[in-house]
This record gives structure tokens, C-alpha cells and sequence, in this order.
């Protein structure tokens, strides 16, 4: 062979070279990623049917009332969702959605924000969070369920016979609400009512408030989130997979709350949030009595 051909060769096959290298690592994503692709496909033909039906539609509901107020998507979801899902999947599931959603509300009001009280909330929102994510890996489901069907209760009945318009309380109470707040978060993601508590009586301004409030829970979700990789609740099979697939009914939720922020009497929300509560609340506690 004449140099010039076999210096044409060599080049060629140099040339070759990095595309074959660029093909194999091709290959090798392509069958990883189908190798995901098949087991999430399979994890989702094992959910049960109701389950599939009915967590969308909570999320729907769910969302659209935090768009609505600023918060209350986990209190409601929660009562309903742990009919279909056990409560360590159910928890640390919405809590990757409640990220998502507080930090679009957060973004979008970002002016609004009482940074001073988000300030004050948050260190004892830290170890709120430490403690509730503590008692949920350890203690047993009944106990669990039965403690968030009261917790609900006590929500409404709080909500019921505590005026719109109560006295401002000090910057003190940002520890005990705070911390409180923090554990409720972790154990069924329903701080926000907490939170609510103890802001509604420091801001008078709506659109701050409701700014604030998405601000404080996106800090608790991101806090919230660490806890439970830590303790390894994220290594249950379908946690992430179920997340993304209700991400889309969040969004709609949020726009649908949105719409209707100005549109709706306030009382009449409440008094249909309250209904609500109170019907998955008593659901909640006779069957975890029942177990």
C-alpha cells in the first residue's frame, strides 16, 4: 500500500475512533434509561386502580385551595391520601410537591416577603423538623393516623371558634409555633396551619401574608426533604415516579386557586374546607382505632 493510502487510513480510523467511543456510552444510557423506563412502567402497573384515580383528584383539590389561601394543600390532601397510601409514603411524597409549588408562590409575590419574620420562624422550624422526622420513621402507622385525624380536628375547631381579627401577638411566639409548626411539618406535612397561626397575628397585609407564608413553607419543604433522605424514607420504591406524575395537577390546581383568589368569599372557602376536614378527619380516626 502506497504511504499517501495508508496515511488516508490512519486518519480515517482516528476519526472513527471517538464516534465509536461517543456510540458505546450512547448505548450504555440508552439501556440504562430503558432499563428505568421498564421498572417505572411496571411499579405503576402494580399501583392499585383507586389509588391511581383517586391521588390526582386529591392533588387537584389540594392545590387549588393553597392558590386560593397561601397554604392548606397538605392538610387537606393528607386525611385523603392515607386512605390509598401509607402515611411514611404519603408524607414524603407531597412534601417534594409543596416544594414545587411554595417556591412558584414565593417567586412570584418575591417582594411581598416579611423577611424578619421568615428569619425568626425558621431556626426553630429546623428543629421542629428533626424531631417530627424522628417520631415518623419510629412510630407505628396507628398512632400516626389517629394523631393527624385530631390534629385536623383541633385545625377546624381553632379555625371555628378563633375571630378573624384576634389580638397581634409578640415575636416570642416565633419559637414555640414555630418549632410546633416544624413538627407537624415533618410528621404529616401540615405545618402551614401552624405557621398561619402565628403570622396571620404579625401581618395585616394580604399579599404579604400570603408571600410570607409560601415562603416559610418552601423553606420547611427543602428542610423537610434533607430530613427524610437522611432517614431514607426516599428509598421506598415509586416515591419520586408518583410525584412527577401529580405535578401536572398541582399546576392546574394553582392556576385554578389562582383564578379564583379574588374571586371567591373567603368564608365560604373556610366553611367548605371546614366541612371537608371534619368528614376525612373522623374518616381518619375510626380507621386507625379500627387497626
Amino acid at each position: 500500500m502506497k504511504p499517501e493510502a495508508m496515511r488516508k487510513t490512519g486518519d480515517s480510523m482516528r476519526m472513527k475512533k471517538p464516534a465509536a467511543i461517543v456510540w458505546l456510552i450512547g448505548m450504555v444510557f440508552y439501556m440504562i434509561s430503558s432499563t428505568v423506563a421498564a421498572k417505572a412502567f411496571h411499579d405503576v402497573l402494580s399501583f392499585p386502580v383507586a389509588m391511581l384515580v383517586s391521588l390526582p383528584l386529591i392533588v387537584l383539590l389540594a392545590y387549588t385551595i393553597l392558590g386560593i389561601t397561601g397554604f392548606g394543600s397538605s392538610i387537606v390532601a393528607m386525611p385523603l391520601m392515607v386512605n390509598f397510601v401509607p402515611i411514611q409514603f404519603a408524607v414524603p411524597m407531597i412534601v417534594l410537591l409543596d416544594m414545587f409549588a411554595s417556591s412558584l408562590i414565593g417567586v412570584k409575590n418575591h417582594g411581598s416577603i416579611a423577611r424578619a419574620e421568615v428569619g425568626l420562624v425558621v431556626p426553630f422550624l429546623f428543629v421542629g423538623i428533626a424531631l417530627g422526622a424522628t417520631v415518623l420513621v419510629n412510630a407505628p402507622t396507628k398512632w400516626l393516623m389517629l394523631g393527624l385525624g385530631v390534629f385536623v380536628l383541633c385545625y377546624v375547631a381553632h379555625s371555628i371558634l378563633i375571630r378573624v381579627g384576634a389580638k397581634p401577638i409578640g415575636r416570642i411566639w416565633a419559637a414555640p409555633l414555630g418549632t410546633l409548626g416544624g413538627v407537624f411539618s415533618a410528621l404529616f406535612g401540615t405545618g402551614g396551619p401552624v405557621y398561619a397561626i402565628y403570622l396571620t397575628r404579625r401581618l395585616e397585609d394580604k399579599s404579604v401574608l400570603r408571600a410570607t407564608m409560601g415562603t416559610v413553607v418552601s423553606v420547611s419543604s427543602i428542610a423537610r426533604v434533607a430530613a427524610f433522605a437522611i432517614a431514607g424514607l426516599y428509598s421506598q420504591s415509586g416515591v419520586f415516579m408518583v410525584a412527577a406524575g401529580l405535578i401536572p395537577f398541582m399546576l392546574v390546581g394553582l392556576w385554578c386557586g389562582n383564578r379564583l383568589h379574588y374571586k371567591l368569599s373567603a368564608r365560604r372557602v373556610a366553611q367548605g374546607l371546614w366541612a371537608l376536614l371534619v368528614v376525612s378527619s373522623v374518616s381518619l380516626i375510626v380507621r386507625s382505632l379500627m387497626l
